[in-house]
């Protein structure tokens, strides 16, 4: 499989050349366009694997859809474009062992080898980081595509790396963070408008959001006139 990513940072869309038999995974409604010669299986699970009902309503906690999508080009040089719901960016990702944790909604399409399932991130965390209960944990080798509300950045973390609470999108399985307090006290911290951040540490990958939805929405919302 080859791939373009195209529009960054704002609307990002990725183009996927797949030859003959080959397959990808995506979320419900990714596709934009596609090739004729392209076949398109709608499951619960990932392709070709059992237990497809449980591991569906494990992915619902974590903000992605029931069903997934499975596009198999029947000829060779298929085109396939895939996008994500929200305006923003799309990275590509090489997994190699080990796994990628990822935000709920930031997973957008991966190799037939990728797993995907859910993964409970902790209760104090989910309530203090801005993020789900539960994430999307993707195991196994292949490539993997996420998406974010605004552009994508990644750092290579070897030590200690914060994050502003609500724009983390990815992370490997060798990073760990926790909630800590943006500045010397808890007080102070609020006053001056960061509150509580993410502090990871470890060796490893780490995906990063220029913004995030729920800020956006508390912008955006008074603008809205009532239905």
């Amino acid at each position: 499989m080859q791939y373009e990513i195209l529009a960054r940072p704002a609307a990002a869309v990725a183009k996927l050349t797949l030859e003959s038999n080959e397959s990808i995974t995506c979320e419900v409604g990714a596709m934009i366009a596609m090739s004729t010669g392209i076949s398109v299986e709608t499951t619960s699970g990932m392709k070709g694997a059992s237990g497809g009902f449980f591991k569906g309503l494990k992915r619902m906690f974590s903000g992605e859809n029931f069903f997934l999508n499975h596009f198999t080009a029947n000829q060779p040089n298929q085109t396939l474009i895939i996008g994500p719901t929200m305006l923003g960016d799309i990275v590509h990702h090489d997994l190699r062992g080990g796994s990628l944790v990822i935000q709920g909604s930031s997973w957008l399409a991966s190799d037939v080898g990728i797993k995907i399932d859910a993964t409970w991130q902790g209760f104090g965390k989910a309530i203090f980081s801005g993020e789900g209960l539960f994430w999307v944990k993707a195991t196994g080798e292949g490539s993997i595509f996420l998406n974010s509300f605004g552009a994508i950045y990644e750092v290579d973390v070897d030590g200690e790396y914060i994050v502003d609470t609500g724009h983390i999108v990815a992370f490997e399985d060798t990073l760990q963070f926790k909630i800590v307090k943006a500045g010397a006290s808890l007080i102070g911290s609020f006053l001056g408008g960061e509150g509580l951040v993410c502090k990871f540490h470890g060796t490893g990958k780490l995906y990063c959001q220029s913004h995030n939805p729920p800020n956006f929405g508390k912008l955006l919302g008074p603008n809205l006139k009532p239905r």
